[in-house]
């Protein structure tokens, strides 16, 4: 028999589910307080949180039978992940159960931004009766452009084809059939989307590389009048760039639910309230009793099947029991995520095939080094957390093919890990190792051989390979205050062509990788974040 605790308020229907399970002994406390919880959570085997209960080293350091903590939501900021992990605890969440009521609330945002229907509504209310003042939009005919088609972007795009609207979308991570089977056509490059489109909606994560992508270049690319939406994640679109392009009127309309920083400084919902067709809400795509019954159904599902020993859609950690493993393949597992984490941002285009080879003495641990790659690889491009357990799952969701081998020859380390990345029209390569006293060593990218600490930020470009150079990307770097911390160098021959790599202490501006990009010797550059 199972003890199984829910220490927050989830929906009834998750509750019976739990309830009619034979094997389990359900209690429910949804307002037990921290500090009685503390001396009773020795005594059940699973418990069921949402962000109310922090599931800290403290609490973990009394949970004696905790195999399992269920997270009734997607996020964990609340629960002490590295030490559940420590002590073998599996910790699961419900990432797509708020689909349908983020896909709705989109629309919500974008019929009252086309239709005025929030200002209607406050000017009849207000005794007024405006019918002229009201003229609006139609969806019918318009062309959305959606960026990040994953659950969410795919389902509005459903919606939107339902309208009459034209799709395009922008998601270098998604196979081109998925978006042939949608009807959707799939765009290569993001500024070529945004020059057609009449409305704009985003379903991508936050991550450095969404970060400020809609800003004030891509705003001036667009049409005059354009639409926006951004119910996915604040910090995607920059709010400055935002506010003048409605001053300037090249945004007629605006509907926002998330923001950089939550709650929004008053001046900021200020600025925003300016203008009469910003439709604002506080966060609430989830907030659906449908999504939240969802939810509730889906971690007492994924409970019962983690106690039960049966496979797990939605891990966020990846325990090991053996501890003296993990100690051992750590470094490999850590070097295998950077790896992928720089080939997703090494990579001109999305990947769709991946080759992973480990050899020497640690082919034994391939399907977790493995897995480690297509974590660093997905945690990228998604907005759910990817562990090595479900990494694996993720990739194959998203139409990545994965080849594999593992041997114990290697060529010339005592362990070796090599990934290529395949786009469309690409390849890349990177290979690493880990030296002794567990130092972790690029030792391969792309054709070049480097001794690279894959580390911090990165500055990446390839050269002619000429005098001076160097000095030139030292001055542009000087000028802009940033500090050079290390710089190693690969060339096939004297005189060809050469990658250099720098290691910064500091992000290197737009603006500043653009004059680096204009010095007549350089090639390309790339900016990587590890």
């Amino acid at each position: 028999m199972y003890k199984v605790l829910i220490t927050d308020p989830i929906s009834q229907k998750g509750i019976e589910i739990l309830q009619n399970e034979e094997d389990i002994d359900l209690y429910n406390e949804p307002d037990i307080p921290f500090n009685e919880l503390l001396e009773v959570v020795h005594e059940f085997d699973a418990i069921i949180t949402r962000s109310r209960t922090p599931v800290n080293k403290e609490l973990l350091s009394r949970a004696e039978r905790l195999k399992v903590i269920g997270r009734a939501g997607v996020g964990v900021d609340n629960i002490d992940i590295e030490e559940a992990s420590r002590k073998g605890i599996l910790v699961i969440n419900t990432p797509g159960a708020n689909t349908i009521g983020a896909t709705e609330l989109t629309l919500c945002h974008m019929l009252s931004i086309l239709r005025n229907s929030h200002e209607a509504h406050m000017s009849v209310k207000e005794g007024k009766w405006e019918r002229k003042r009201f003229m609006g939009t139609e969806l019918y005919g318009k062309t959305l452009g959606i960026i990040g088609l994953g659950n969410i972007g795919s389902q509005v795009a459903i919606r939107a084809k339902a309208f009459g609207m034209k799709v395009l979308a922008y998601d270098p991570y998604i196979p081109r059939a998925k978006a042939e089977k949608l009807g959707v056509k799939l765009m290569e490059n993001l500024h070529d989307m945004l020059k057609e489109i009449d409305i704009l909606t985003i379903h991508a994560p936050l991550t450095h590389e969404t970060k400020n992508m809609i800003s004030e270049k891509e705003f001036e690319i667009m049409k005059d009048g354009v639409y926006i939406v951004n119910c996915a994640r604040g910090g995607i679109v920059n709010e400055e760039a935002l506010i003048k392009a409605l001053e300037s009127g090249k945004v007629r309309g605006a509907g926002i639910d998330v923001y950089s920083q939550e709650p929004p400084p008053k001046e900021l919902i200020d600025k925003l309230s300016r203008f009469p067709n910003v439709s604002l809400s506080p966060h609430i795509g989830a907030n659906t009793y449908e999504s939240q019954e969802n939810v509730a159904v889906i971690v007492a599902q994924q409970v019962i099947k983690a106690l039960k020993g049966l496979t797990v859609e939605y891990v966020v950690n990846a325990p090991f029991p053996d501890l003296s493993v993990l100690t051992l393949i750590k470094p490999h597992l850590d070097l295998a995520e950077k790896m992928g984490k720089f080939l997703v941002q090494w990579s001109d285009e999305g990947i769709r095939e991946i080759h992973i080879e480990v050899r020497g003495d640690i082919a034994e641990h391939f399907h977790p080094i493995s897995a480690a790659v297509l974590k660093g690889i997905l945690e990228e491009t998604v907005d759910f957390p990817v562990n090595i357990i479900n990494s694996v799952y993720v990739a194959r969701d998203r139409g990545i093919k994965v080849e594999e081998l593992s041997s114990e020859e290697t060529p010339d380390f005592k362990h070796y890990i090599k990934v290529i990345a395949r786009g469309d029209n690409s390849r890349r390569i990177i290979a690493g190792t880990v030296l002794e006293d567990q130092l972790l060593r690029l030792v391969q990218i792309d054709h070049y051989r480097v001794d690279v600490e894959p580390e911090g930020i990165m500055l990446v470009f390839e050269n002619k390979d000429v005098p001076g150079v160097i000095g030139k990307i030292g001055s542009v770097l000087g000028s802009a205050n940033v500090n050079i911390a290390g710089f190693r160098l690969g060339r096939e021959k004297k005189g060809g062509i050469a990658l250099g790599i720098l290691n910064l202490d500091d992000l290197v501006p737009d603006e500043v990788i653009k004059k680096l990009s204009d010095i007549p010797e350089i090639i390309f550059v790339k900016q990587i974040v590890l």
